[in-house]
Parts: structure tokens; C-alpha cells; sequence
């Protein structure tokens, strides 16, 4: 005959194995009780502090992300700039990678104090020599980068958001794993000194 499959612990018991520190039994040390009210204590405060964190760090990158990006626009201007000579041309005209593709190409300008110069730019395949195309250039004469959109400077907010959000949780992990083993060793150093007192009754010859 097949032996009964023994009944399954009852669900009540799992939340008494979450909270068994703060039940009352002669193994629970001070500890334990410390270490459990840490826990909780630094819960609340990732969970209290995660959106504050959010909110302060997002709405100070966007500021800032913004002030660049009005400084940008003042200091850069686009201008027409005409290819030196001819592009190279990619081995898989039409492809998809042909679309994404760029070479840098070198190129002929007029900077914002009306000199000529020459920088080099990346360009679509085939573009031939004389080729017009439009360029940034920043107060000093230098091919730049076009100013940041409104889309970057909230795409960039949002994303330190993102990781001040990550970070919050991860600093109350290293601050409880810290308090854990502070703890730990508090427990060893008090083992040590009972088996001190303890010793000498089971090493002393009867």
C-alpha cells in the first residue's frame, strides 16, 4: 500500500516565519530584534525616499539639461558646407546598412568671423564633390554637434531619474547588509566571551 503523502504546512505559518523575530522565544537575542527593526526602518525610507529622489534629481538633470541646451543654441549656428571631394560609396547600395551608414568626408566652410575652412564630417555614401550639406559650427569655428532638442534634454532627465531611483534601493541594501554584519560580529565577540566563562567547566578534570 502507498504510503499517504504527509498534508502540506498550513499558509498561516509563512508569515510567522517572516516575523519570527519579533516573537518571543528563548533563542531570539537583541539582535535579532535590531537587525529585523532595521529592516523595516530602512524599507520605509527606500520606499519614502525612491520618488523624493526621482522628482529632486529628474527636475535638476532638466534644468540642467535645459540651460545647455539654451547655451548650445546661442553659441551654435548651422551653416553650408560643400564636400572637398567625392564620398566613398557603400559595397551594398539601397541595403539597410547603406541607410545608416556615414563616412567621414572633408569638407569646405565659412566659420562665424568669415574665414574659409576645412574639417572633416561624416556624410552619406556617394555623395559627390561640391556636394552641399548643412553643418554646425560652434563660436570658435569647430564642426559641433547640433544643440540638444527638447526630446534629449527630457529623454536625458528621465534617464537620471531612472538611476536615482536604482540607486536609493541599492544604498538601503549595502546599509543593511553593513548593519547585518556589525551585528554578526557583535553576536561572535558575545559567543566568544560566554565560551570563555563556559570553558573551564568542561576542560577541568573531574
Amino acid at each position: 500500500m502507498a504510503r499517504a503523502v504527509p498534508p502540506a504546512d498550513p499558509p498561516e505559518e509563512f508569515p510567522r516565519v517572516l516575523l519570527w523575530r519579533w516573537r518571543r522565544n528563548p533563542l531570539r537575542r537583541r539582535t535579532d530584534l535590531a537587525q529585523g527593526w532595521i529592516g523595516v526602518g530602512l524599507l520605509l525610507a527606500v520606499l519614502a525616499a525612491t520618488p523624493c529622489a526621482m522628482i529632486l534629481v529628474g527636475d535638476t538633470a532638466y534644468r540642467h539639461y535645459k540651460e545647455t541646451a539654451r547655451h548650445q543654441s546661442a553659441t551654435r549656428h548651422d551653416t553650408s558646407a560643400v564636400l572637398v571631394h567625392d564620398a566613398p560609396r557603400h559595397p551594398e547600395p539601397g541595403s539597410d546598412e547603406a541607410k545608416k551608414a556615414l563616412y567621414p568626408v572633408t569638407v569646405r566652410f565659412t566659420d562665424p568671423h568669415g574665414r574659409s575652412r576645412t574639417a572633416k564630417t561624416d556624410v552619406v555614401p556617394a555623395l559627390t564633390a561640391g556636394s552641399t550639406i548643412r553643418v554646425w559650427v560652434d563660436a570658435e569655428g569647430k564642426l559641433t554637434d547640433p544643440p540638444l532638442t527638447t526630446r534629449q534634454v527630457r529623454d536625458s532627465a528621465i534617464g537620471c531619474a531612472v538611476l536615482a531611483a536604482m540607486a536609493v534601493p541599492i544604498l538601503g541594501t549595502a546599509a543593511y547588509s553593513y548593519a547585518r554584519r556589525r551585528l554578526e560580529r557583535h553576536n561572535l565577540a558575545q559567543w566568544d566571551t560566554a565560551w570563555e566563562r563556559v570553558a573551564p567547566r568542561w576542560t577541568t578534570s573531574r
